[in-house]
């Protein structure tokens, strides 16, 4: 790459960044709906056609802030729980809390990009393929907490009822064919749960009525990993 190449890439990286940063603040302040190119354009003292070369369409923005943010998220559970392993190995269980709990601190860090990823629908956009990976980052380190223990004998199976089993099989073949279906069936029931209690800390549904939340959260993340059947360390 030549000098000008160096600095023409530098200078697309940098122009990019600051086209997400503002739509960040027009996410904040009007919502997702409400995002508009034309409006990012000006407030940058950038012409619309010049944003067009970075960004298409606001549906191609808007995916790129959606990757950002459930990169984001799923790297904040990715460190949490490396630290955790570090700190305390072989408690699955704290490793399900300290991940969960990285979870919700980046949620509440960022509210609006939480939302973005884990509110309503925007109207009028479908999120494309690319969404998919980076949206399976957290899903895949509480899946990983829970292969470590069902490795270490550290699980007991929950129970599944009779009824459930064909969607258990199939949740497992889709999800983790390496682990028994009652388990996978019950990780994606406590997935749900988990971030339905951080949206409602999130959306508020929380306030004047929750007061200590750190100790509320911390203490409901446990009991979904004892939910999922993991085992606190002897």
């Amino acid at each position: 790459m030549t000098t000008t190449q160096g600095a023409r890439a530098r200078a697309r990286i940098e122009i990019t960044a600051a086209i997400k940063d503002e739509a960040r603040r027009q996410l904040a302040a009007e919502g997702a709906a409400k995002l508009s190119l034309r409006a990012v354009a000006r407030e940058l003292g950038m012409v619309s056609s010049a944003l067009y070369r970075y960004f298409p369409s606001r549906d191609d923005l808007l995916t790129a802030l959606i990757i950002d943010a459930y990169d984001s998220v799923g790297a904040a559970a990715e460190r949490a729980h490396a630290t955790a392993e570090t700190a305390a190995p072989g408690d699955h269980l704290a490793h399900w809390t300290a991940t969960c709990r990285a979870v919700r601190a980046w949620a509440v860090e960022h509210p609006h990009e939480y939302a973005l990823i884990y509110g309503s629908p925007v109207p009028g956009y479908t999120a494309p393929q690319d969404t998919v990976v980076p949206a399976s980052r957290v899903g895949l380190v509480l899946i990983s907490v829970a292969r470590a223990a069902y490795g270490d004998k550290g699980i007991a199976l929950p129970p599944l009822p009779e009824v459930l089993r064909a969607e258990a099989e199939r949740l497992a073949a889709g999800v983790a064919p390496d682990l028994p279906p009652p388990l996978v069936a019950t990780l994606v029931s406590t997935w749900a749960q988990l971030f339905g209690l951080i949206s409602f800390e999130v959306f508020g549904q929380f306030n004047n009525i929750v007061e200590d939340r750190d100790t509320f959260f911390a203490n409901a993340a446990e009991r979904l990993g004892r939910e999922s059947g993991l085992l606190p360390k002897p």
